[in-house]
């Protein structure tokens, strides 16, 4: 069996155990029904995928040979024993992903693709595969900056993707941890409570955060917000509260439609909110 195919069956298992992790020791309580909106997900997940096949899968293919074969990018230019490669290879992605998700906020064009993955009512792994094709066209662009600049290899790209796959899907699980092994976790690695600060309501806690899978670049930035065993976090975007503005069309549309002002309720939802 081949490297990518023990890969894909170990990603599919470590979603279906959060799954099951999540209905027996829930972290948050859910506001909508988990089977329809996880199907929702999934489709918003599959329609991002066959685009993902379709451009970024075979351009970073053929970008990072190319990078491997004539010696392209920072990692390149000097000798490096194969395991040190691997790490700042892994660190670098990782960082970059960090600096891409933040201008994702922080710039308009950006932010109403990336918008459809934070109005989701409820987070769990399934919310990890919520990114608009939109969202995904324009990220392939970063990736190839990523690979060409860092002078990324096939293998480290491989290792490092996987790596973010595992790590996205535990973060953005509702899985219950006790709080002393989220603790210890989350020394490096971005866990539930952490990342579900990242989604919430409140603006100052959803900037902030940020990082996807080692938490030291946040550390390194001050943009870290610690979690409690007893921290309460409201999920979504105020102005997205209502179920009819989470439909699967109502999704796919959001990015091409005028754009509310995302941090402040209206009036029925915030009369919900409030009760």
């Amino acid at each position: 069996m081949k490297l990518k195919s023990i890969l894909g069956i170990s990603l599919t298992v470590w979603f279906l155990l959060l799954l099951a992790g999540e209905a027996k020791r829930p972290l948050r309580k859910s506001t909508e029904p988990k089977t329809p909106r996880v199907a929702r997900n999934a489709v918003i997940a599959a329609l991002s995928g066959v685009l993902l096949q379709l451009t970024e899968v075979p351009l970073t293919a053929w970008l990072s040979r190319r990078v491997e074969k004539r010696r392209l990018g920072l990692l390149n230019q000097a000798p490096m024993p194969s395991i040190l490669r691997a790490i700042a290879s892994i660190a670098l992605l990782d960082y970059t992903l960090y600096l891409w998700h933040v201008i994702s906020h922080k710039i308009p064009l950006l932010w109403r693709f990336h918008v459809v993955h934070h109005i989701d009512l409820d987070l769990d792994a399934s919310t990890a595969l919520r990114f608009h094709f939109g969202e995904m066209a324009i990220s392939v662009l970063w990736r190839l900056m990523q690979i060409r600049l860092l002078g990324i290899n096939p293998p480290h790209l491989l290792a490092w993707q996987n790596f973010l796959m595992f790590c996205i899907l535990f973060h953005h699980s509702n899985v219950r941890l006790p709080i002393a092994t989220e603790t210890s976790l989350n020394r490096f690695l971005v866990t539930p409570r952490m990342h579900g600060i990242h989604h919430s309501v409140i603006e100052e806690e959803t900037n902030s955060n940020w990082s996807s899978g080692l938490t030291i670049w946040d550390k390194l930035h001050g943009t870290f917000r610690p979690f409690s065993e007893d921290s309460s976090v409201v999920i979504g975007v105020p102005a997205y509260q209502r179920e009819s503005e989470t439909t699967l069309e109502a999704m796919i549309k959001l990015p091409f439609e005028e754009q509310k002002q995302v941090w402040q309720y209206d009036g029925a939802a915030q009369i919900a909110h409030e009760a």
